[in-house]
C-alpha cells in the first residue's frame, strides 16, 4: 500500500486567518468566540447570541479581506465557504511547494474538499426573492454558489488540477471524512497529490434557530461569549457555531521525497462507523466513537498505548463529550488510565466549524506531531460530571509541551457518523 504523508496546511478559522497566525493564537489560549449582538437585528431574538467568526482585516495581519484571496468577480461568483476553502488551499499549496507545471503533474492532483451545509445565505435569500418577485428575480448563480461541490470545482478550476474531483457532505464529520478519502484516493493510485479539507459559513440567523430548536446550542453565555464553549467542563451547555475552513495537501510518500518536500507527518490511519443509535444523540458509551477509533489504529497498525495524544471531537455538549470521553477511556482500557490519556478539545477557542471541523482539527494535530505541543483546552474550570468519570489530562486552559509521536483525531456528525484518523512522526 503507498503511504501518504502531509506536505502543506491552510487555514481560515475564528482565530485568525493563516496556519501560524491561527497556531500561535491557540497556544496563546486566544478565543474567537464573539458576540453577535448589533450585527444583525435577528440573532437579538434568539437563544444563542455568540459565534466563532473569522476576524476582517488584513492578511499580514491575520484577518479576512477576500480581495487579497480572489480574482476579479470571484466574489459574486463564489459563496462564502468556497472563498474561504479557495484562501486555505492557496495556502496549503504554497506551503508544500506544489506548483505542479506539466499536464502529467496536474492529471495526478486531485481535490476533495467538503462542506456541512454550504451556503445557507444563498438558499435563504433566493428563497425570499423567488417568494417576493418569482422567476426573474433569481441569479444565474443561484445554484453554482449553493452546490457543495462548488468548492473543490472552482480550486481544480483556479489550478488546472484534473485528478480526482470530490466532495464530502457527512454533517460535522464533513472535514475528517475529506481528508481520510483524499488519503485513500492517493494509497489506491487514483492521484500522488490531493487538496483535501472542509469548508463552512453559515453562522446565519436561519442556522442558529434550527440548531437552538434541536437544542445543541449554548445559550447560557451570552454575555460572556469567550467562556460559552466549554469542552468537557462540568457546565458545558452546547457548542458554538463557527466558520472557516481547513485544507491539507496530502502527498505519497516517495513523490514528496522525490521533490524534497518538507513532511510534517505521516497519515497512517482512517477508520469510519455509524451509531446506528439516534440522528443527534450518541450512544451514552461512545460505542460508534470507539470503533471508528479502533478501526484507525488497526488500519495504522499501531496499537493503543502507542497513542500520545488524543484530538476530540468534544463540542462542548453534555451527551456528546461523555460519550467519548467513555470511548477513549475503554480504548486505553488496560493501557493507559487517568492523567496518563491525554485529550483536548479545541473547540474551546475555535467553536465548532461544522463540516470544516474535522480538517481544522486534524491540521490542529498534525502540528501537535510536528511540534511536540499539545493544544488547550480553554474554559475547562472543573471536568465532569461526574467529576471521576472525567480523570483524563484535557490539557486546561495552557498549552503543554509533550513528545507526540503518534496521535488520533475524531470527528462525529448528525446521522450518527464517524471518523478518526491517526497521523504520526515519520
Amino acid at each position: 500500500m503507498r503511504r501518504v504523508v502531509v506536505t502543506g496546511l491552510g487555514a481560515v478559522t475564528p482565530l485568525a486567518v493563516g496556519v501560524r497566525h491561527t497556531w500561535k493564537r491557540l497556544l496563546d489560549s486566544q478565543c474567537g468566540v464573539v458576540s453577535l449582538r448589533g450585527r444583525d437585528k435577528a440573532f437579538e431574538d434568539l437563544p444563542s447570541q455568540v459565534a466563532a467568526l473569522v476576524p476582517a482585516g488584513s492578511k499580514a495581519d491575520g484577518g479576512w479581506n477576500p480581495k487579497e484571496w480572489l480574482a476579479p468577480g470571484d466574489e459574486r461568483r463564489m459563496a462564502l465557504f468556497s472563498q474561504y476553502a479557495i484562501a486555505a488551499a492557496e495556502e496549503a499549496l504554497t506551503d508544500a511547494g506544489w506548483t505542479p507545471s506539466s499536464e502529467h503533474e496536474r492529471e495526478r492532483t486531485g481535490v476533495c474538499i467538503g462542506s456541512g451545509i454550504g451556503s445557507l445565505q444563498d438558499a435563504y435569500d433566493t428563497s425570499l426573492a423567488f417568494s417576493t418577485g418569482g422567476y426573474k428575480k433569481l441569479s444565474a448563480l443561484f445554484v453554482p454558489r449553493l452546490l457543495i461541490n462548488l468548492a473543490a470545482g472552482h480550486i481544480t478550476l483556479k489550478h488546472g488540477f484534473r485528478g480526482p474531483n470530490h466532495a464530502v457532505s457527512t454533517a460535522c464529520t464533513t472535514g475528517a471524512h475529506s481528508i481520510g478519502d483524499a488519503s485513500r484516493f492517493i494509497q489506491f493510485g487514483d492521484a500522488d497529490v490531493m487538496v483535501a479539507g472542509g469548508a463552512e459559513a453559515c453562522v446565519h440567523p436561519l442556522a442558529i434557530a434550527g440548531f437552538a430548536r434541536a437544542k445543541s446550542l449554548a445559550t447560557a453565555w451570552n454575555a460572556d461569549p469567550a467562556a460559552s464553549s466549554r469542552p468537557f467542563d462540568r457546565d458545558r451547555a452546547g457548542f458554538v457555531i463557527g466558520e472557516g475552513a481547513g485544507v491539507m495537501v496530502l502527498e505519497e510518500l516517495e513523490h514528496a521525497r522525490r521533490r524534497g518536500a518538507r513532511i510534517y507527518a505521516e497519515v497512517r490511519g482512517y477508520g469510519l462507523s455509524a451509531d446506528a443509535h439516534h440522528i443527534t444523540a450518541p450512544p451514552k458509551d461512545g460505542g460508534g466513537a470507539l470503533l471508528s477509533m479502533r478501526r484507525a489504529l488497526v488500519h495504522a497498525g499501531i496499537a493503543p498505548e502507542k497513542v500520545d495524544y488524543v484530538n476530540a471531537h468534544a463540542t462542548s455538549t453534555m451527551l456528546g463529550d461523555a460519550a467519548e470521553n467513555a470511548a477513549i477511556k475503554t480504548l486505553f482500557a488496560g493501557a493507559r488510565s487517568g492523567k496518563q490519556i491525554t485529550v483536548s478539545s479545541t473547540k474551546g477557542a475555535v467553536g465548532h466549524l461544522l463540516g470544516a471541523a474535522g480538517a481544522v482539527e486534524s491540521l490542529f494535530t498534525v502540528l501537535a506531531v510536528s511540534e511536540n505541543v499539545l493544544p488547550p483546552t480553554l474554559n475547562l474550570d472543573n471536568p465532569g460530571d461526574p467529576a471521576e468519570d472525567f480523570d483524563c489530562n484535557y490539557v486546561p486552559k495552557t498549552a503543554q509541551d509533550h513528545k507526540v509521536n503518534v496521535a488520533v483525531s475524531n470527528s462525529f456528525g448528525f446521522g450518527g457518523t464517524n471518523a478518526s484518523l491517526c497521523f504520526a512522526k515519520m
